[in-house]
């Protein structure tokens, strides 16, 4: 049981008993909610600091194996203070590749927010909850990697280097990542770049944008009788004309993340390749964020929209007939007929 979110410890005594290296994840958490951390790395050692007058409020045993820390039940009670008992960080160094989802923190998984209160080390990317990390990551080490278009402040086989270092130094290195590690975000290349290396990694998934942004204004990527698949594709680089011709061709609805800078070769081969101009089309810019902002447009009329908006990356641009849907009110029965022709 942990007591950090339930007391206010800024400027109490606590007292964390356990074995240095297991204790390390507690010391940084109590002393990032401002306590004062008195350690104990043997059983005489916590006796002797609870007999002193610190005035002790908490004390924090970490289950390092040592059956002499039983002792701290009887003393705690003695005193009437309060007890937490802690699992032990871990021993081993390890990388874990976390997706953070779209944005907003109250959209990672709860096994992503525990990543993050045992992390040693955290290396983010601008996407994902990274400005609140000082809270979910208390006494991290915190490492910006982000990229952002055309600007690599730290090249990805330097952030593979690092993260494989800091794990290797026994550190529980967490990679966080915008959205899901496995769409678009490289992850499979640095889970086979730490398996290689010897590391164990392991991936937690997130919420995709290519779903949960559109999801945010209304917009369903499937729709019974509008569109009964979706295709998610990367506008990072423009598309060739084969790509351009499947994707006209494909009859549901086109998700692509990053492409605001495509956004004309993409919306002109479309055109090109046979797509209605009055398809309905969307961008929504900053997705499940508190500066969130969606454009509407159709196909035809997209590229122009998004110059006179400014739009800009991060955003994800959605084309098909479910991107009349959401906010705009639209009666989902008017349009199955003209999707349908």
């Amino acid at each position: 049981m942990m007591f950090t979110g339930n007391l206010q410890l800024n400027g109490h005594h606590v007292l964390i008993a356990g074995e240095p290296r297991a204790a390390r994840r507690a010391v940084a958490r109590y002393k990032a909610a401002g306590a004062h951390v008195l350690e104990a790395h043997d059983p005489s050692a916590a006796e002797r600091l609870l007999d002193a007058a610190h005035r002790i409020r908490l004390v924090v045993a970490v289950d390092d194996g040592n059956p002499g820390w039983a002792v701290l039940d009887r003393l705690a009670e003695g005193e009437a203070i309060l007890l937490s008992h802690e699992p032990a960080a871990g021993a081993e160094g390890s990388v874990t590749l976390l997706g953070g989802g779209p944005g907003s923190s109250d959209l990672l998984t709860v096994r992503g927010v525990a990543s993050l209160a045992a992390a040693d080390v955290v290396f983010y990317d601008r996407l994902g909850p990274s400005h609140e990390l000082a809270r979910l990551a208390p006494g991290a080490e915190l490492v910006d990697v982000g990229k952002a278009p055309g600007h690599h402040k730290v090249p990805q086989t330097r952030i593979t280097e690092l993260m494989i270092e800091s794990a290797r130094a026994g550190n529980n290195v967490v990679r966080l990542k915008g959205g899901d590690p496995y769409v678009f975000g490289r992850g499979s290349e640095e889970l086979a770049d730490c398996r290689a290396a010897g590391i164990q990694a392991t991936v937690i998934p997130g919420i995709s944008s290519a779903i949960s942004v559109p999801g945010a204004v209304g917009i369903p990527v499937t729709a019974r009788g509008i569109s009964k698949g979706f295709t998610v594709l990367s506008g990072h680089d423009p598309f060739t004309e084969q790509e351009l011709g499947h994707m006209a061709g494909f009859g549901g609805t086109l998700v692509v993340l990053m492409g605001v800078a495509t956004l004309e070769q993409t919306t002109a081969g479309l055109l090109r390749h046979g797509l209605d101009a009055g398809t309905p089309a969307a961008i929504i810019e900053r997705g499940c964020t508190d500066t969130q902002r969606s454009t509407r447009a159709t196909l035809g009329t997209l590229a122009e929209a998004a110059r006179n908006a400014r739009c800009s990356n991060p955003a994800v641009i959605v084309i098909g007939g479910v991107a009349a849907l959401g906010d705009q009110d639209v009666e989902l029965q008017s349009l199955m007929p003209a999707v349908a022709q």
